[in-house]
């Protein structure tokens, strides 16, 4: 199968955690050895948030003088997606037979210049403060806040990806049998103007699970795996009253709310690839990635109705039809 595993910026670095070279090793390791038990056989491209990442080289970058440093976030984006592409890397050779080819892809991906997202930031990057915290830096660099759990982060413009700018070279490394790391952190944000001779970096950090549902239907995947913190998607999580979610349709899975800054995204996403293909999302915990493809752990997310897209190989999706929400 080709599969699409997008990894949370959580499931790199866990909440609460120090944002350290070493925690984050630790816990790419502990990735690259789940992903390394599906790679046999299988095609993978391998996608990651950044928003904790790309916060902290922003808040450096802003430390050696003026908002930011004068550094863009389209270039702290690069920067993150290169950084977290080289350790996710040198665990996976690590962890996969010698002679299974790994590449780091550096990603552009195009955004209008007039979405409407850089008027209503949204996306969240950066440390977890108090609310009083929050406020004070806020003021200090001119930031925008927003609620994140129980704390505060700093929130940035998130607009939709149209197009992923090095999708031929992923796909012929894909069809080479590489696993590549591409798009990672949403990947580099870009305008391009209407010629398309010109692309200019922006001021954005792009959701990485929307940039990887569209990746994912791009390089024509057969699934696509959103590995996460948690085990699956909740109703009514953190109360008395919260359930885990196992099948469930994309049509019914729209009609529920989630948290825009979390767990939102990831649900609009994997129901945007598989309207679009027909194929299974699984959403789920990190360390059931082998469980999450064989369809015995986390949230499947399967199409209501054939989409008029046939299955490839031994994947079966797209002909099941809509059906209440089966527990975990």
């Amino acid at each position: 199968m080709r599969i699409l595993i997008a990894l949370g910026g959580n499931a790199i670095l866990r909440r609460g955690e120090p944002l350290t070279i070493t925690n984050q090793i630790v816990n790419i390791r502990r990735a690259a050895v789940q992903i390394a038990r599906i790679a046999p056989g299988n095609q993978l491209i391998i996608t990651h948030g950044n928003g904790p990442q790309v916060g902290l080289l922003a808040l450096q970058a802003a430390a050696t003088g003026g908002q930011d440093g004068g550094t863009p976030l389209d270039v702290l984006d690069a920067e993150s997606e290169g950084m977290i592409g080289y350790l996710l890397e040198q665990e996976l050779a690590n962890a996969l037979p010698p002679g299974r080819p790994v590449a780091t892809l550096l990603t552009r991906v195009e955004v209008k210049a007039d979405d409407p997202a850089f008027a209503h930031p949204t996306k969240p990057i950066g440390p977890v403060y108090t609310k009083s915290e929050a406020e004070r830096l806020a003021v200090l660099n001119h930031w925008t806040i927003a609620p994140d759990g129980a704390g505060y982060r700093r929130v940035v413009a998130s607009p939709e990806p149209q197009r992923i700018s090095e999708l031929m070279p992923i796909r012929w490394l894909v069809d080479l049998d590489t696993i590549v790391i591409a798009a990672g952190g949403g990947g580099v944000p870009v305008s391009v103007t209407a010629d398309g001779k010109t692309s200019t970096g922006v001021e954005a950090v792009i959701d990485k699970d929307r940039c990887s549902a569209l990746l994912a239907a791009d390089v024509d995947a057969d699934m696509l795996i959103i590995a996460t913190d948690v085990d699956a998607v909740y109703l009514d999580w953190h109360t008395p009253r919260e359930r885990a979610l196992g099948e469930i349709c994309a049509t019914e899975l729209r009609t529920m709310a989630f948290p825009v800054g979390s767990m939102g995204p990831k649900v609009e996403a994997a129901c945007a690839f598989v309207s679009k293909t027909g194929r299974p999302a699984v959403i789920g915990s990190l360390n059931r990635i082998g469980e999450m493809v064989n369809g015995t752990a986390g949230t499947r997310v399967m199409a209501g109705k054939p989409t008029g897209t046939p299955p490839r190989r031994d994947v079966r999706c797209g002909t099941q039809p809509c059906r209440p929400p089966r527990p975990l």
